[in-house]
């Protein structure tokens, strides 16, 4: 479907589950309800590294990907709360990075809570980790659930924003009074 880019109405979706020391991508194309996985993975920093230095990279691993793939859209999980507040900022950073990557490449972002995108993979807001994460395996047609699980949870968030567009075009097109 998305190997022959030449033909055809498909949308490359990229999913981002932001982290400072470990930060989840998955890229999708999609036409209609049909889905490939194009790629998926992490960008990884390291602990000796100074927090400037951990976020340049993930900026400039976002940017590659970005580059890469030229997304239509980039869909990033929204922060939840977090009891530790040194870990709720360094996640915050890594988000203010993927916006920052996607606006200066003027790529549309668009922001989903964890719950929206559990209701939107399984159809239950508190599903637990392994239900979704088998869900992308299954609504992907993937052998295995992907590894680790920030690739699995960023590919769960591009598949929220792919259901929402979905959602979207047939509220369009069949709901009209």
């Amino acid at each position: 479907m998305c190997r022959n880019r030449q033909s055809g109405d498909f949308m490359i979706i990229m999913g981002i589950d932001p982290g400072i020391a470990i930060s989840g991508y998955g890229v999708v194309c999609c036409n209609g309800t049909e889905f490939e996985v194009l790629d998926f993975g992490v960008l990884k920093t390291e602990s000796s590294l100074s927090v400037p230095e951990r976020l340049k990279a993930i900026y400039e691993g976002y940017l590659n990907l970005i580059e890469n793939y030229k997304p239509a859209a980039i869909a990033v999980e929204e922060l939840f709360f977090n009891k530790n507040a040194k870990t709720a900022i360094a996640v915050g950073q890594a988000r203010g990075v993927a916006l920052l990557a996607a606006a200066s490449r003027n790529v549309k972002v668009y922001e989903y809570t964890p719950l929206q995108v559990k209701q939107a993979v399984v159809g239950y807001g508190r599903a637990e980790k392994m239900q979704v994460q088998e869900m992308v395996r299954v609504l992907l047609n993937l052998k295995t659930i992907p590894k680790p699980d920030d690739a699995a949870d960023a590919l769960a968030v591009a598949l929220c924003h792919i259901n929402s567009l979905n959602l979207q075009r047939y509220i369009t097109t069949e709901c009209r009074f």
